[in-house]
C-alpha cells in the first residue's frame, strides 16, 4: 500500500476528530513518534496514540489546516498551520507507512521558537490531563 492510501486513512481520522480508537487502528504496534519538544523517540502504539491524540486536542483547534502535501513512496510530508493563544504555528508532519498502510514513523517539526514553546506548554498540560482521566 502506498503512502497515498495510508494518508487517505490519516485524513479520515483527523477529520473524524482523532479519537484514540481511530488513531490506534492506523498506527503500527511498533510505531515511533518524534516530538518537536521531547528529545527521545517515543516507541510503541500506546505512546504514539497518546501523543497524537493530545496533539489533536491542542493543535486541532478551529484554525488547524494542512496547506501542502508531498508524497514519495512510503513517505508523506504534510505542512500545517494553526494558531494557539494568538501565536502562529507552522509545522510539518513527516509520516512513514508500511506496506499495509499503517503508520510506522511520525515526526513533527514546528517553527518558530515561540510556537515550539507554546506547543510544549499545551501538549504537556494535555498529556497530564489525559493521564489523570
Amino acid at each position: 500500500m502506498s503512502a497515498e492510501q495510508g494518508l487517505k486513512r490519516w485524513h479520515e481520522v483527523i477529520e473524524g476528530g482523532s479519537s484514540t480508537e481511530a488513531l490506534a487502528a492506523i498506527i503500527h504496534k511498533d510505531a515511533v513518534f518524534h516530538s518537536p519538544v521531547v528529545h527521545t523517540p517515543q516507541v510503541g502504539r500506546p505512546i504514539v496514540v497518546a501523543y497524537l491524540s493530545a496533539a489533536g486536542k491542542t493543535l486541532g483547534n478551529g484554525s488547524f489546516e494542512y496547506v501542502r502535501e508531498l508524497v514519495d513512496g512510503d513517505n508523506a510530508m504534510l505542512e500545517f498551520t494553526t494558531e494557539m493563544d494568538g501565536i502562529h504555528v507552522n509545522g510539518i508532519d513527516l509520516i512513514r507507512f508500511d506496506e499495509d498502510g499503517m503508520i510506522t514513523d511520525f515526526k513533527v517539526m514546528v517553527r518558530p521558537l515561540k510556537a515550539v514553546n507554546k506547543v510544549w506548554e499545551q501538549m504537556a498540560a494535555m498529556l497530564e490531563k489525559m493521564k489523570a482521566s
